[in-house]
This record gives C-alpha cells, sequence and structure tokens, in this order.
C-alpha cells in the first residue's frame, strides 16, 4: 500500500481526524491524540495513511473528503448568497429607474394633457367671442329717426353688444343716464347715453352723435374696449369708483 500523507485528506483540519476517534493514537497503539496546535505538524511528520490502522484508513477518508465537501458548500453558499444580493440590488435599481421614468412620462403626459384643454378651451371662448361679435349689428344699419324711446334703444344696444357683455353696458347706461341719449349734465357738459365728456368726443363714431343712440352706443363700445377691454372691464371700474 502506497504511503499517503493523511495531511493529503483532512489533516488540514484536527477536529476532522479527531471526529473518527483519534487515528493517531490508534495507529499508535492506544496513545493519547496529539494537542490540537500541534496536531497539523505531528501529523505531516509521522502520520501517514500507511501507518493507520487498515480498520480505520476508510474512516480518515470519508471524514477528510465529507469535510472538503461542507468546505465547498459553504463556500459556494457564499458565493451564491453575494451573487443573489448583489442580483436583488441590482433589481432594485433598475426597478426604481423604471419607477422613476413611468412617474416623470405620467406627469409629462398629464401636463400636456392641461395645455392641451386649457388651448382648447381658450379657442372656444375665442370662437364664442367671433361670432358673438359677427352677429352685432353696425350702427349704419339702423334707419334714422326723430326720436327713439327707452325701449327702442334698448333693443338697439342688444343687437350691437356682444350678449356676453351687455348686462355690464347696460348697468353703466342705466347709471350714467337711465337710457336717455339726449342727458345733458348741466355742471360738466357729458353728454348722451354714456355720458361722454365732452359730448362731441362721440362724432369720432358719427356726426350725427346727438341724434342718434347708435352712434352713441358705437362710441360706448369703441371707448369701453380701448380703455378697459370690454364693457364688464369698465362695469367693475365702475363699480370700484363710481365713474369710468
Amino acid at each position: 500500500m502506497s504511503r499517503i500523507s493523511v495531511r493529503g485528506f483532512a489533516v488540514a483540519s484536527a477536529t476532522a481526524v479527531t471526529t473518527v476517534g483519534a487515528v493517531v493514537g490508534v495507529a499508535a497503539g492506544g496513545a493519547p491524540a496529539a494537542d490540537d496546535n500541534n496536531f497539523e505538524a505531528a501529523a505531516a511528520d509521522t502520520t501517514l495513511l500507511a501507518d493507520i490502522p487498515a480498520g480505520q484508513q476508510a474512516q480518515v477518508q470519508i471524514a477528510s473528503l465529507t469535510q472538503q465537501a461542507d468546505a465547498q458548500a459553504s463556500a459556494a453558499d457564499a458565493v451564491a448568497k453575494k451573487s443573489a444580493e448583489e442580483s436583488a440590488r441590482l433589481q432594485a435599481a433598475k426597478d426604481a429607474k423604471s419607477k422613476k421614468a413611468a412617474a416623470e412620462a405620467k406627469a409629462e403626459a398629464e401636463r400636456l394633457a392641461e395645455e392641451k384643454a386649457e388651448k382648447e378651451k381658450k379657442e372656444k371662448e375665442e370662437a364664442a367671442e367671433r361670432a358673438s361679435r359677427s352677429s352685432v349689428r353696425d350702427a349704419s344699419s339702423f334707419s334714422a329717426q326723430g326720436s327713439y324711446s327707452v325701449a327702442q334703444v334698448q333693443a338697439m344696444a342688444r343687437q350691437m353688444v356682444p350678449a356676453d357683455q351687455f348686462q355690464c353696458f347696460s348697468n353703466i347706461v342705466n347709471h350714467e343716464s337711465t337710457w336717455n341719449y339726449r342727458a345733458t349734465n348741466p355742471s360738466s357738459g357729458a353728454y348722451g347715453l354714456m355720458q361722454a365728456l365732452p359730448g362731441h368726443k362721440m362724432s369720432s363714431a358719427g356726426a350725427d352723435w346727438q341724434t342718434n343712440p347708435a352712434t352713441q352706443i358705437k362710441w360706448g363700445l369703441s371707448y369701453m374696449d380701448g380703455r378697459y377691454g370690454s364693457p364688464c372691464g369698465a362695469w367693475s371700474f365702475w363699480q370700484a369708483n363710481n365713474w369710468y
């Protein structure tokens, strides 16, 4: 039988050898086993597989191989654990990146949807305003009369002022002249439905500004739109200041 060193199998760990019954002691005929601290050195120098009784050799080999397998399994487990942890870390980072991208995409989609809705709303409002303005009559479309009742003047205004602005326009005229197109302020000289000051400013809308309420309404609309943006803008100012 070849003289194979026990170190080649299990002497690297004193525990493995002593587990099978203190093989060194058996080989020496019952002598005490070597101290754990000196076991490897002693085995390397004196203990050979051939020196171990034949009945114990298989046990030594099995113990050595078992310990090696256990060590390899432990190493493999450690590698597998580390690999699993790294995979989990990478997956978590990937998931976080995906969630962030999804959240950004959602926010962008919502922003675009809001912009689109706002744009459509604005376009509808502008279309409604254009439709409203296109439906109004111009001052020149009314036939001249010698005089006009309040009801007739109001009917003219309803046809000339955009529907969404009429109430504001009416509120101002009510306060300024109670729809009297010949109303005159004796102290200031303000004249007409809107109490233009001086009254002849309304000549920019027509030479018949003194007798034609349609011409006065035309001028009043132009004045309110130009100075306040609309009759409702003028009415808001009037409410705050009692003049416009």
